[in-house]
């Protein structure tokens, strides 16, 4: 079987709005600019300014101690479990967690740890369900080091976990002596979403990171964060699995450009979620789920055709957006998509369901 991505097909047309996901965005004019302009070095002797820059920054939003600049999520949330995790060890997790879904498995091909789903609505579970997880502490049982959860959930619809409920969970974690772990992939949408700062949401999380390559805009970075000491662990982990990124000052500026103006326009995005969500619901066949963040999650059923369908006949119009199951599409919002956007999308969709 095939793994590696298909090429583009050169008998479709060009894209005209892309809701595929916000990792389609690119760096803006501006962005390009700020890492021409990075100052740089040797990340891996430590001299590079403008990375020292962006972890010092990222602690300081997360709450944190001390971060490593690292080029990808999924690297963040493997190099944390690596770093939490002996072989053998348990993971809690729901059970549409992206390191669940879309990791490649990596929890247990790299840290030998495996991770047991947790059920709930909308990507989250209770302080209940965590108790219901736990296992006696004998040898005869794995030990159970780590609870992960996903802010915002992405399979969950885009839902935001409340912080009071974050706390909560993290709370019986803890005392069962789990470490505590957050898939902050978007993170940023949460705290527009919620009005509460990074820092509460993560506050009772022992690592947390941010992903720049979604609705921050970057071309590629993220920051894992954590204590001192659990951030020194992690460096041998980076050491592991590829290393420093060198001059990575240059990829550094354009995550700290994101900061400085990709955060408070992530509003945009949730209204132009809500916008489509509103006009999908309008076109007869398509159930859409509840929206809070830039996620917008559909059943096609009603039309008669699987979500893959109706994304391949989205395609051939311009539009593309993402199936997520069998009749489970999905549609991201984000900055290279503006309300003239959602209206075409809309449009095209309507065209779609209209060609049975």
């Amino acid at each position: 079987m095939m793994f590696t991505p298909a090429r583009p097909d050169p008998s479709l047309p060009p894209v005209r709005v892309n809701l595929y996901s916000d990792t389609q965005t690119r760096p803006s004019p501006a962005m390009k600019e700020a890492m021409m302009r990075a100052e740089v070095g040797d990340e891996q002797h430590g001299d590079d300014p403008t990375v020292w820059l962006l972890c010092d920054r990222m602690a300081a939003l997360l709450g944190k101690e001390a971060a490593v600049f690292l080029p990808s999520g999924t690297m963040c949330n493997q190099v944390a479990i690596l770093t939490h995790c002996r072989p053998g060890d348990e993971i809690l997790a729901h059970q549409r967690a992206h390191i669940v879904t879309s990791e490649g498995g990596a929890a247990a091909a790299l840290a030998g740890a495996f991770i047991t789903g947790l059920s709930g609505a909308c990507g989250m579970f209770t302080p209940d369900d965590v108790r219901a997880a736990l296992r006696p502490r004998t040898r005869y049982a794995p030990s159970q080091a780590l609870l992960a959860v996903e802010q915002t959930s992405n399979l969950g619809g885009g839902a935001v976990w409340p912080v009071e409920r974050l706390d909560a969970v993290a709370k019986v974690a803890h005392e069962a002596g789990l470490a505590t772990h957050m898939d902050g992939a978007r993170l940023m949408n949460a705290v527009v979403a919620s009005g509460r700062p990074a820092a509460d949401h993560a506050a009772n999380c022992d690592s947390v990171w941010l992903d720049f390559t979604k609705g921050l805009g970057a071309p590629l970075g993220a920051v894992l964060a954590g204590s001192r000491a659990f951030i020194g662990a992690a460096w041998r982990w980076k050491q592991r699995l590829g290393g420093s990124m060198r001059q990575g000052g240059i990829c550094a500026a354009a995550c700290l450009h994101a900061l400085d103006h990709n955060i408070e326009r992530l509003a945009d995005d949730h209204l132009n979620a809500a916008r489509f969500a509103r006009g999908l619901a309008q076109i007869e066949g398509f159930t859409v789920e509840d929206v809070q963040t830039n996620l917008v999650f559909f059943d096609t059923s009603g039309t008669g055709r699987t979500a893959a369908q109706i994304e391949a006949a989205a395609r051939r119009h311009g539009l593309m957006i993402s199936s997520m199951g069998p009749y489970r599409g999905r549609a991201c919002t984000h900055l290279d998509v503006d309300a003239a956007g959602i209206d075409t999308a809309l449009s095209i969709l309507r065209e779609v369901v209209a060609k049975r």
